[in-house]
Parts: structure tokens; sequence; C-alpha cells
């Protein structure tokens, strides 16, 4: 078993890794930077560290700093959490070649997942339906407009060295794939420091559903069921669902049977997420491998009872996986609001103290929190306040009880996107499971019947 780890990371994350770790009876470390000097998860860690000024690269993006932080504490492992370096080759082989165990895949499987046209063309291989693109990423865009000639508009560019929406953009003609292949390769470049750009054929109205995988050292690969992420906006997904409201227990089947086939391709270890496109006919296609632990992993555990941290840790350990796939069960259904720190007219951020706090709780009700009464809300960092995640036997059940959780929920001083919640959560379509990637940019442009506010709003509004 590890003896100690450090999370190299912040906010939500750090703190639900600090717990499953306390579950695990190892002690953490935390690093900070001098903007979150009194951050909750510093306060929660048995040690705590410094890491640099607020600025990301100085920071939390700095590998030197972090892996010489583990080292002078005694850490013999590092958690990256999600974001940040938790999919950076570079960071992993790093921890690996200072004699840090990292919790997370090997080194190969972060590299060959994040270069996406790779990705592709392994999955092809192993027989996995892939969308029509190129298997290579390039910066030429007279070959870009000659893939799309050959398979039609509209064509999805993206950024070949990352995801997370960075560097995605919509072409529908050679003209408008002309306008835009620069922006897409600038964002590229910015974010992931590669502006090459892959090129796939673009789905109207897909679903968005991905499959929970865990594997361990012992070639073991085993999938958790899927998750309905298809609530995004800017390709940031809002809220999401477990199980889908729309698959059938046969697809269902299908398409983990699939993930864990992906899974196994490339000799996966520890947690991760296959992404897959569900089209209107029930066709469905690998988008990408998210080789770490995802922000919305907790209706995952919700539905199945089993804790995807402690199993990313124990794998991490080299311990085997204590079930077969015959083993897992699933049942009820599970609804995560991501709560963000943003203005909820016009959606801009919304940093800040955070005064009058009071988290919702109830029969079926969990919150994922990074904070807490007087915590900051600082100007550097993503704005994911909290994650609140509501369980029922139905999804009427579930839907209804995050409804009440989110009217109770006070959060004074910064405004949040709870009255968008609130609003989505009485919607028809959505009421109805009819949604799709492009649901919610409908939904903020038709007029919406908004109910008399509760007290939990008007707070929020008003602040």
């Amino acid at each position: 078993m590890l003896k100690k780890v450090l999370i190299a990371n912040r906010g939500e994350i750090a703190v639900r890794i600090m717990r499953a770790c306390r579950a695990l009876q190892i002690p953490t470390v935390a690093v900070y930077s001098t903007a979150d000097r009194e951050a909750l998860h510093v306060r929660l860690a048995d040690e705590r560290v410094c890491i640099g000024p607020p600025n990301v690269r100085e920071s939390y993006l700095n590998i030197p700093s972090i892996v010489s932080a583990a080292l002078s504490f005694g850490a013999d492992a590092v958690h990256p959490g999600y974001g940040f370096l938790s999919e950076n080759g570079d960071f992993a082989e790093a921890c690996q070649r200072s004699g840090l165990t990292f919790i997370g895949p090997r080194v190969r499987n972060i590299r060959l997942m994040g270069d996406k046209p790779r990705a592709r063309r392994v999955m092809e291989k192993a027989g996995v339906p892939v969308l029509p693109g190129t298997s290579a990423g390039t910066t030429d865009v007279r070959e870009a407009q000659a893939v799309a000639a050959q398979i039609g508009f509209p064509i999805l560019l993206k950024a070949a060295a990352g995801g997370g929406g960075r560097g995605l953009r919509v072409a529908r003609s050679p003209e408008e794939l002309a306008a835009v292949f620069g922006v897409a390769e600038e964002e590229g470049a910015a974010a992931f420091g590669n502006g090459a750009i892959y090129v796939e054929k673009y789905l109207e109205h897909p679903r968005h559903i991905e499959f929970q995988i865990v594997a361990d050292q012992h070639r073991n690969v085993l999938h958790l069921g899927e998750r309905e992420c298809s609530v995004q906006r800017r390709y940031q997904k809002i809220l999401e669902e477990s199980p889908s409201p729309i698959l059938t227990k046969r697809q269902r089947e299908k398409m983990g049977a699939v993930a864990v086939k992906a899974a196994e391709a490339i000799g996966y270890t520890n947690v991760g997420t296959i992404e897959f496109l569900l089209d209107q006919q029930g066709h469905f296609y690998f988008i990408e491998m998210n080789t770490r632990v995802q922000v919305e992993h907790a209706i995952t555990e919700m539905v199945t009872g089993i804790d995807i941290v402690q199993a990313g840790i124990l794998a991490a350990a080299g311990e085997p996986l204590p079930w077969r796939q015959r083993d897992i069960t699933f049942s009820g259904h599970a609804i995560e609001c991501r709560i963000v720190a943003e203005d909820p007219r016009t959606m801009l951020p919304s940093p800040g103290t955070i005064r009058g706090y009071h988290a919702p709780g109830g029969l079926g009700i969990r919150v994922d929190s990074g904070v807490a009464e007087n915590s900051v809300i600082p100007v550097y960092y993503d704005s994911l306040v909290s994650k609140v995640v509501a369980y029922g036997k139905t999804r009427e059940e579930a839907i209804q009880r995050m409804r009440v959780a989110l009217s109770e929920y006070q959060i004074a001083g910064i405004k949040t996107n709870i009255p968008l919640h609130l609003q989505i959560l009485q919607d028809a379509e959505f009421l109805t499971g009819n949604i799709h990637t492009r649901y919610l940019d409908k939904f903020l442009t038709r007029p919406i019947a908004r109910p008399a506010a509760s007290a939990a709003e008007r707070l929020v509004v008003n602040a």
C-alpha cells in the first residue's frame, strides 16, 4: 500500500482525493499557490506546501516544483486529479523517474490517447467505430479542405493534442473552413503547445455518452456503465446523469463491451473514460479517451456503489480489481449539476469571497465541494464551486430531489449558475430525455417560462 500521497491539484477534486486517501488511511500532502493559501483543500490536508505564485505555469503546472515537493515531504505517490497535469505524459514520466508512483495509467497510455489522430488509428485497428476523418494532424488548411471534400460537410476541426472543448470549430462550407481553421489552430497552440488540427465528420444533434473504465495492472478491465453528458455549453459539460435516459439494455451492453475492448487494445491501467457520440439512428462512434478521473465520476459511484477514486489509488498500488464484469450492478438514477461561479444572466465569471454558505442535504443528496464559508473563488483558475449529486430510485425522483437541493443551496458573495440548472430541470425537453449536444444552445435562445424564484435563487441572483 502507498505510504503518503501528494495531491497535485486544488479545489473540489483535491478534497475528494483526500477523503479517499483518508478512508484508506493514507496521509496526504496538499500543494497550493499563494492565491490558495486559505483554500479548503489546504486546510484539510495532513501536510501542505506552497509551490509558487497564482500563475498556473509557476505553480500547478510547474513539474519540477511539484516533484520536488513530493520528495521533500516523503510522499511515495502523486495523484494528479483532473485538469492541470493529469493528462501530461511528461509529468507522469517525471514522477516515475523520481521513484514516485503516478496514480493514473502508464505513460504510454497517456501519450497515445493524448495524440488524438493516433488514438483514432489505434481504435480503427482494434475494430472500434470512429467517425470518418483524418488519421494525422495537419497545419495546412488545403489538406483539411481536401479531406472535407472527401467526407462531406459539415466537418469538425479538433486540436490534435488536446480536448476539453479547446481548439474545436464546426465548418459547414469550404469558406467557413478557411475562416475558422486558423482560429482552431491558434487555440490548440495556446492550450496544448501544438497547433496541429485534425478533421472529423460532424454529426448533427448527437448524444455524448461516456463509459467509465476501471483497470488494474494484471490485465483486468471492466466498465461501470455509462454517463449521459449531452447537456453542455461550448463543449463544456454542465449537467450529467447515469444511466442515460435513452440507452436500452442491449445498447448499454454493446457499447460497454466496445469500451472495454478499446481500453484493452492499448493495455490500459487505472481509471479512465471512453467517450462516444451516439447518432439519431443508434450508431455510436469513439471520439476520445480521458486518461484520468472525470469531474462527473460521482454519479457512477452513486449507481454502482463503487468508489472510483479509491479504485484508482489501489490500482496504482498494484492491487488487482476485486470485481469481474458480472459483479457490477446498477441501481437507480443519479444526476450531477456542476455549480460554477458565473453570472446566471451574462454567464461571465463571478470571482469573489463566499458568504452565507449553506450546502443542501437530505436523502440521496451528495455535495462534492472545495469551498466553505469565507472561501475565495480566485480569478486565476476554473470557476467550479461544487458538484451537487441527486440520487433516486427513478430518474423522476432524482430530478425532484435535485430541484429541492438546489432551491436550498445558499451561496452569497458570488453569483452562480444555480438558476440555470433549476430552469433546465423544469424544461419539457429535458424531462422527456430529448437532449443532445446542442440542446443547451437552443434552450438558451428560446423563451423560457420562468417559475417564481426560490429563496436560494433570489439570494444568488441578487448577490
